[in-house]
């Protein structure tokens, strides 16, 4: 399998990082909700970017993840002043990377291109890939939803990163822990890699991803 792919391009929520480093904030904030708090939040913002979508209303990830904050919030019944918002929406900025997510990119980066490709608005995604020093691994680029006005799994949306590199997208290994957007790549024709961190079951879309692993290590002794 790994001759046949030419450039490894990752999602960046979830899968490079993780997105539940922001309840350590918001249980300082919120004692006793901080794990609820992140787990609405989080759950709203995927559930608006698929909203938007399909009501071809498209709003820029960042303005997308305050919505779904100030959703979070009043839904747990939390009052919450400007400054905390503020704080919790700097958090998406400076999210930790997953434990072995460094070493595998740097093992991953020796044999190809690596890119990221995101639904994150590209201010976003820029300033989390530099808090984490990963900036010189993806030679490919960091690339954003916003450049298509809609969000994954819109097939316009892997063709960019297609069109980016030049590489076939027969020839091109897609890696998220989202099932839904492993799927979306699947369909699209990249080869797709399913990093599944919490062991869930496959997604009944019409496809399967090419490989199931527990962790972005898996996808080094896949490929590298």
């Amino acid at each position: 399998m790994a001759h046949e792919i030419s450039a490894l391009v990752f999602d960046a929520y979830g899968t490079l990082f993780d997105v539940h480093s922001v309840s350590r904030l918001a249980e300082s904030l919120f004692p006793g909700k901080g794990a609820a708090l992140s787990v609405a939040w989080r759950s709203k913002q995927l559930e608006y970017t698929w909203l938007r979508s399909l009501m071809g209303r498209y709003e820029d990830f960042s303005r997308v993840t305050q919505s779904a904050l100030e959703w979070a919030l009043e839904s747990l019944g939390l009052e919450a002043d400007d400054g905390a918002r503020r704080s919790l929406l700097d958090e998406y900025r400076r999210l930790a990377t997953f434990p072995e997510v460094p070493e595998a990119l740097r093992a991953l980066a020796e044999a190809r291109p690596l890119a990221i490709l995101s639904n994150g608005h590209p201010e976003m995604l820029n300033a989390v890939v530099e808090h984490n020093g990963l900036r010189p691994l993806f030679r490919g680029g960091v690339l954003s939803v916003h450049a298509a006005k809609v969000f994954k799994p819109d097939a316009s949306v892997y063709r960019l990163v297609e069109d980016h590199l030049g590489v076939p997208r027969t020839m091109m290994g897609f890696v998220s822990s989202n099932g839904w957007d492993a799927a979306g790549a699947k369909s699209f024709g990249f080869r797709a890699f399913w990093v599944n961190r919490a062991g869930a079951p496959v997604e009944r879309l019409g496809v399967r991803p090419d490989a199931t692993v527990k962790d972005l290590a898996g996808i080094v002794d896949l490929v590298a």
